[in-house]
């Protein structure tokens, strides 16, 4: 082997040690979308990822907020934009519906019923099952503000803060994982 190549090999590898002290064996995922069927890969990629030991930080941002509102919650001291904000958007898991299919409502109740079928948890399950195996949610405050949600509307969940992109950049920053939904 040459020393040329013996030298390029040591500094490739340099380099992968470098890579590998910086991370963590951690999750960080943004929740974006406020889709029934995607929030529900979410929770199921982060249990399954929790399952194997691995740490998980879920970054709920934009449309995904809605479902972590608690429907029995009602937030004081909102101005017209933000209560119309509330009006119009899902209000709860409960409410969110399919991103395809939804027909009205009907694919949803569809889904749900064959996930019951199959014996797959529903989406309440599962957000019960990840507070138990210690997943942080963290809220964008930005898109709170936007949106006109307060924290005291969001679900009771062990591990729930409410955060700026810095804290979800710098977690996915030591990340070996990162994702986007």
């Amino acid at each position: 082997m040459s020393i040329e190549l013996e030298k390029q090999i040591q500094e490739l590898q340099k380099k992968v040690e470098s890579l590998e002290k910086g991370t963590k064996d951690q999750l960080s995922m943004v929740v974006f979308s406020g889709d029934l069927d995607k929030i529900l890969a979410a929770m199921i990629i982060s249990t399954g990822a929790t399952a194997m030991d691995t740490k998980v930080k879920l970054f709920f941002t934009f449309w995904a907020i809605s479902a972590l509102r608690d429907p029995k919650k009602k937030a004081k001291g909102k101005n017209f934009m933000e209560k119309m904000f509330g009006m119009m958007l899902p209000r709860g898991m409960r409410k969110i519906k399919l991103s395809k299919m939804n027909m009205a409502g009907m694919g949803t109740s569809m889904i749900k019923g064959i996930m019951k079928k199959h014996k797959v948890a529903s989406i309440e399950e599962l957000f019960a099952i990840a507070a138990e195996l210690g997943v942080e949610i963290n809220i964008c405050e930005m898109s709170m503000n936007l949106m006109g949600f307060k924290k005291e509307e969001m679900i009771d969940y062990p591990n729930l803060k409410i955060c700026g992109v810095a804290t979800f950049l710098a977690d996915a920053s030591e990340s070996k994982i990162q994702l986007f939904i």
